[in-house]
């Protein structure tokens, strides 16, 4: 059977995950209200179909996902539950964001009433291609449904656990993976501010080659996702509660990926991006040693 699936939005994540629901076979439908001139393109290029309103979605949609900046989601789940709430067909809500258990129970309650099945899911990846690898955790009691979409193309495992489990996971691993981004940027900065910076990247590729390799890819591509990670980072903060110092611990990370959005903004010679750039550049002392 052929399935519909409505994907919001068509960023990066959004339209990678609707082509490879279309390259196996599903339909895709999507919203570019309020959206930009890029998202409507990423969607042509996606095969996803615009629609002209939220009940057009709805009615066509076996599914709906979810896919936006941690902070918007709660407010997705609220403009669309009128719209769930009318549709005489329900079509399961799937919330694949960055976002806490708290902001997940809040979706929770926005869709309490609709009528639809509600999906907590995370994903853990790059947006899907043929050589990446991109999972979606997914937990609550409609997650089997989910389940449903592997056979389009979709990695899904399902946890064994309520509303939140998901998101839990994925916070706990971007946490580790993103905050040792985040570790990394700040040394890497704090060592060419104080001239350090050849002897840093001389030591680390002698004593820890494995790390900074990882380091390089990782804080090499951060920069432009920098403004995405400030609230998926207060999420995590959010995950931590009861625990304050790693709650300020993350709320300091959501402070610096602020400053790196904000140095992409506004560039200018010396500021941190072009520093980062320059520290993961390949270095005379790396060729030495390789020679």
């Amino acid at each position: 059977m052929t399935e519909t699936i409505g994907v919001i939005a068509m960023g990066e994540m959004g339209s990678a995950v609707a082509r490879r629901l279309r390259e196996r076979g599903a339909s895709v439908v999507t919203s570019l209200a309020g959206r930009s001139a890029a998202s409507a393109a990423r969607a042509e290029r996606a095969g996803a179909i615009p629609v002209s309103t939220d009940d057009e979605l709805v009615a066509q949609s076996d599914f709906i996902l979810s896919i936006v900046p941690p902070g918007d989601a709660v407010a997705l789940a609220e403009r669309f539950a009128p719209a769930l709430k009318r549709a005489a067909r329900k079509p399961a809500y799937v919330d694949c964001n960055a976002i806490s258990q708290g902001t997940a129970k809040r979706i929770g309650a926005a869709l309490d009433g609709t009528g639809c099945v509600y999906v907590d899911a995370g994903i853990i990846g790059p947006p899907p291609s043929a050589t990446t690898r991109t999972i979606f955790y997914a937990s609550g009691a409609g997650a089997k449904e989910f389940e449903r979409l592997a056979s389009h193309g979709l990695s899904i495992r399902l946890m064994d656990g309520p509303i939140g489990a998901a998101s839990a996971m994925k916070l706990s691993y971007a946490g580790i993976t993103k905050g040792f981004t985040a570790i990394g940027a700040a040394m890497m900065l704090g060592a060419t501010r104080a001239g350090t910076a050849d002897a840093l990247f001389q030591e680390l590729s002698e004593s820890q080659p494995a790390l900074l390799g990882w380091l390089r890819g990782a804080v090499t591509r951060m920069p432009p996702k920098a403004y995405r990670w400030v609230a998926e980072m207060e999420e995590i903060a959010d995950f931590l509660e009861g625990d304050a110092p790693a709650q300020d611990m993350y709320r300091g990370i959501a402070r610096f990926y602020e400053a790196i959005a904000a140095a992409m903004d506004e560039p200018k010679d010396g500021d941190a991006v072009a520093q980062l750039k320059d520290f993961c550049a390949e270095r005379d002392g790396e060729e030495r040693k390789s020679a």
